[in-house]
């Protein structure tokens, strides 16, 4: 292969690993909403021809965005991509203090199929208003919308359009837009074509209307705690589109909040002051000796418990009250240990067969069958006669009359 041809080829690698493009500007205005789209089909142009007719329109590509030199982006800029198959979506609300300092972006789309990337720099210039932030402010929670829906630019249009209608300012703008999900929502089940919610922040120049009033009422108020559905005169202009839950609007006046400064302290250099050099301590320093500290752990339970064994000693010993008690323990031990042996000594009864028999004719007392020094281990199972010799016979009294013999 020729030095031209290896030179070819290399090129055609790297454009396939990664490429990069100019950079590209945006001006938002602090204290107003910025979305900004990454358009799949604006990558899919930036990467080289799949060899498969019509399978590029269905590339998996993903995007990693961060603020240049960091691993993550700006703290007010968020980023949401629902699928591999949807573009991605920037937003967020800069604020006043973001203004006069651009943020390069970096992002790279990831093409998932055929693993190659491509990048490009996003340069936000955030501009500066006088109009920031505007005094009267009102956040709508809407149940029917997820945060990328919310985004595209017509539907804010419309929903904006329906709170200039009830709200009639003039200057109105979006200042946020919140997933129900950052504000501890729960994950909705994947049925019934469930959202999440979004919560929606528009700010205005003139005070509330009395339609956005109509929920601070007693009456709504009640509704709102009983878990019912409040009564909005104004609700049938949402209802088309947008489902609003009116007991968790917030409606904020932020003069009253807190007073706004129109001149901002100038920003220091970013350099903290000088300290000095530093200075650690010398090797040299004498070691701790830590021996007084182990006696003084030892020894003061020590003698608090020498002085408590000495007091129980003489409250026991020599005091009279104790003296008595040790004097009935020893004597109930004594008594305890008297009966234990007897109890060792005590015989066991005899059966009723080795007993004394009394004859009740006689009155003489019958020995019992076998006496104290019979041996019983050479008894027959089945005595006879010949084996009872110390039996005695019991005398039966005979009857009189004549006829008996």
């Amino acid at each position: 292969m020729s030095a031209a041809a290896v030179a070819v080829w290399l090129g055609s690698v790297v454009s396939i690993l990664s490429r990069s493009h100019a950079d590209r500007n945006v001006y938002p205005s602090a204290g107003v909403l910025f979305v900004h789209v990454l358009e799949r089909e604006y990558f899919k142009g930036e990467f080289p021809p799949y060899p498969k007719a019509g399978d590029a329109n269905s590339d998996p590509i993903t995007f990693n965005t961060n603020l240049k030199g960091y691993p993550d982006r700006p703290g007010w800029l968020r980023y949401i991509q629902r699928t591999q198959h949807s573009d991605g979506v920037l937003y967020g609300s800069p604020t006043a203090e973001h203004a006069g300092r651009p943020s390069v972006i970096e992002i790279t789309a990831y093409n998932r199929r055929t693993f190659e990337t491509a990048r490009h720099n996003l340069v936000i210039n955030i501009m500066g208003t006088e109009e920031f932030p505007l005094p009267y402010q009102a956040e709508f929670y809407i149940k029917n919308m997820n945060v990328e829906e919310m985004l595209a630019s017509e539907v804010l249009g419309d929903f904006l359009g329906a709170v200039k209608n009830i709200w009639q300012p003039d200057h109105l703008n979006a200042i946020n837009i919140t997933s129900a999900l950052d504000r501890g929502g729960r994950v909705p089940l994947p049925i019934n074509n469930l959202k999440e919610g979004v919560y929606v922040m528009v700010g205005a120049d003139v005070a509330f209307s009395s339609c956005l009033r109509e929920v601070e009422s007693p009456h709504n108020q009640l509704r709102c705690s009983q878990e019912m559905e409040p009564s909005i005169s104004c609700d049938k202009k949402f209802r088309a589109q947008f489902d609003i839950d009116w007991c968790k609007i917030s409606l904020v006046d932020i003069n009253r909040v807190f007073p706004i400064y129109i001149t901002r302290p100038e920003p220091g250099n970013g350099i903290l002051p000088e300290f000095g050099l530093y200075d650690p301590p010398s090797e040299t320093l004498m070691s701790r000796n830590y021996f007084s500290d182990f006696l003084i752990t030892l020894a003061v339970p020590s003698a608090v418990a020498v002085v408590l064994l000495f007091i129980l000693g003489y409250t026991m010993c020599c005091r009279r009250e104790g003296f008595i008690q040790m004097v009935h323990h020893n004597s109930i031990q004594k008594s305890s240990k008297e009966l234990r042996s007897m109890s060792k000594n005590r015989e066991i009864s005899w059966p009723l067969s080795t007993l004394p028999v009394f004859n009740p004719v006689s009155g003489e007392v019958v020995p019992p069958l076998h006496p104290d020094n019979y041996e019983t281990t050479s008894m027959p199972l089945m005595q006879t006669q010949t084996n009872l010799q110390n039996q005695i016979t019991i005398p039966q009294q005979r009857p009189s009359g004549k006829w008996y013999s």
